[in-house]
């Protein structure tokens, strides 16, 4: 049986991925992929990719697809308790009538999934802060950096932050405690990086601005605002400059670091935009775990 759809211009450019959690049923990242792979999910009767953006009056097309069989097997929300809504909610560092900004903890997912379940969408779908909207997200951070992270309360704010983003209006800073010495202290990082989609390799261009705040022959604390938004990024170009950070088990030195319960030491510090002539500025405190590893690798952050 086939369905069809047409984008209402409220969703315009927005990703498939995004219109069909929306709008038909909120599964999996994978569930979501396989269907657009196999067909099964078709824009304007051609094969897509996840990320293609769908425009005003376009055409989506389903094929014979059992959403609720699978959302219920794959995909539960994650309930949080009333521990855990009053734990997140004491993160919040901006709470207005558009958007909140939280202080994200390592460890939490943004979204739920097969793998994650506790996640900040979640969340707050369950706080009185959302009781007459619902969380959109408008960019990602990984689940184990912790930081600044943006949920807008309504659709429009939601669109409107994601073209911020992707038109690059909105800045963000990050900290890293790294390995090594990073040997120059400031610059550039500008580098072809690689990833895999469905078995295929694709390479993108990344840059970062970096700046050294803070080293010694064993460790820096290095300060990044990454210019371009790939993913893990900020991790990869570390990699390969042979200064991975702390904590990190994909891009590292195959250390264990959940034995010895070491975090990753990752965080997004400050986010800086403007809407409608007025600057926004947000920034978060730094982890207790992450003062603590300064002060093991005898390294000083000066809060400016």
């Amino acid at each position: 049986m086939k369905k069809s759809y047409i984008i209402d211009s409220k969703y315009n450019d927005m990703r498939i991925d995004r219109w069909i959690r929306n709008n038909i049923a909120n599964m999996p990242q994978g569930f979501i992929e396989k269907l657009l792979r196999n067909g099964k999910v078709k824009l304007n009767k051609k094969k897509v990719k996840s990320y293609t953006k769908v425009k005003t009056n376009d055409l989506i097309y389903l094929f014979d697809i059992n959403f609720k069989k699978k959302v219920e097997n794959k995909n539960k929300k994650f309930l949080p308790s009333k521990n855990i809504l009053k734990e997140s909610e004491k993160l919040i560092i901006e709470n207005n009538e558009n958007f909140v900004v939280v202080n994200k903890m390592s460890g939490t997912s943004v979204q739920g999934g097969t793998k994650s379940k506790k996640n900040l969408i979640d969340i707050f779908a369950r706080s009185e802060i959302f009781k007459d909207s619902k969380p959109f997200t408008v960019h990602r951070l990984d689940k184990e950096t912790s930081g600044v992270f943006i949920i807008a309360k309504n659709r429009e704010t939601a669109q409107l932050l994601t073209t911020l983003f992707r038109l690059r209006k909105i800045h963000k800073t990050y900290l890293g405690l790294c390995h090594g010495e990073i040997e120059k202290n400031s610059g550039e990082w500008n580098q072809n990086l690689i990833r895999y989609e469905n078995g295929k390799k694709i390479i993108e261009k990344s840059k970062t601005i970096y700046k050294v705040l803070d080293k010694n022959i064993n460790s820096s604390l290095v300060e990044m605002k990454p210019i371009t938004g790939r993913k893990h990024q900020l991790r990869k170009q570390l990699f390969t400059i042979e200064n991975p950070i702390i904590g990190d088990q994909k891009y590292g030195f195959n250390l264990n670091y959940k034995s010895k319960n070491i975090n990753l030491m990752l965080h997004s510090y400050k986010i800086k935009f403007m809407i409608n002539n007025h600057k926004y500025t947000y920034t978060a405190q730094l982890p207790d775990y992450f003062n603590k590893m300064l002060k093991v690798k005898r390294l000083k952050f000066l809060n400016s």
